[in-house]
């Protein structure tokens, strides 16, 4: 599904130079579950966000579902990544101004379904997730694990093949961040790809595979034994 091969990420800052990514190959096959680990400043929200074709590589190509991306112009993008690639951030994302409803349907204002068949489709993913009677709330009127099952939503509305994360459940609290984590574990069963970042070992363990990162390079690419 996602391939990378021999991707480098440069950041330049006048004079300086920072590799955040070292010649990584990495192939993320359908239907897959990958933790992306590693210390602070590794390199693991910039090769999400390559893999999320929300940031460019320096060198290198990257392949979704056949096709090499590398080159293509940020409009091209916009239309492979629209309902085939949903995001999750630490942060939410959620806009107050914006209900919940409005902010799940906002995922869906540039598709061609007819109002009344997104209206359905948004309703029906707030009910799946539990938050259809938060749906005329405010994002400020929620607690923070209600704005992640929201941001959720949204994510999915569009029926992407595959989620991508970056610390889910980096602003939520013990509870809160298990229940985003039983909620990405759902997702994938399934049959969503979800590849997430995170700094949590035991959230990590919840996926199949663990991608561990070290300045720029994997340095470890395990397969997680599951009880049976």
């Amino acid at each position: 599904m996602l391939k990378l091969v021999n991707v480098s990420k440069i950041h330049q800052a006048g004079e300086v130079q920072t590799t955040a990514l070292a010649g990584i190959n990495l192939h993320i096959r359908a239907g897959e579950y990958v933790a992306i680990a590693g210390p602070s400043g590794c390199g693991k929200s910039t090769l999400l966000n390559i893999l999320g074709m929300l940031d460019s590589a320096n060198q290198g190509e990257l392949w979704f579902e056949g096709q090499n991306v590398a080159d293509w112009n940020e409009g091209r993008l916009n239309e492979l990544r629209r309902g085939r690639i949903g995001f999750i951030f630490q942060s939410f994302n959620l806009i107050e101004e914006l209900t919940v409803f409005e902010n799940v349907e906002l995922a869906l204002e540039y598709g061609e379904l007819p109002a009344k068949e997104r209206r359905q489709r948004v309703q029906a993913m707030l009910e799946k997730l539990g938050i259809a009677h938060r749906a005329r709330h405010r994002p400020s009127q929620l607690s923070g694990g209600q704005q992640q099952r929201v941001a959720i939503a949204r994510a999915l509305v569009a029926g992407p093949a595959i989620l991508l994360a970056d610390e889910p459940t980096g602003n939520l609290d013990t509870a809160h961040g298990e229940e985003v984590m039983q909620l990405l574990r759902k997702i994938n069963e399934e049959g969503t790809t979800v590849v997430m970042v995170t700094h949590s070992p035991s959230h990590a363990a919840q996926a199949q595979r663990i991608l561990t990162l070290l300045d720029g390079r994997v340095v470890s690419d395990s397969h997680i034994a599951k009880a049976a």
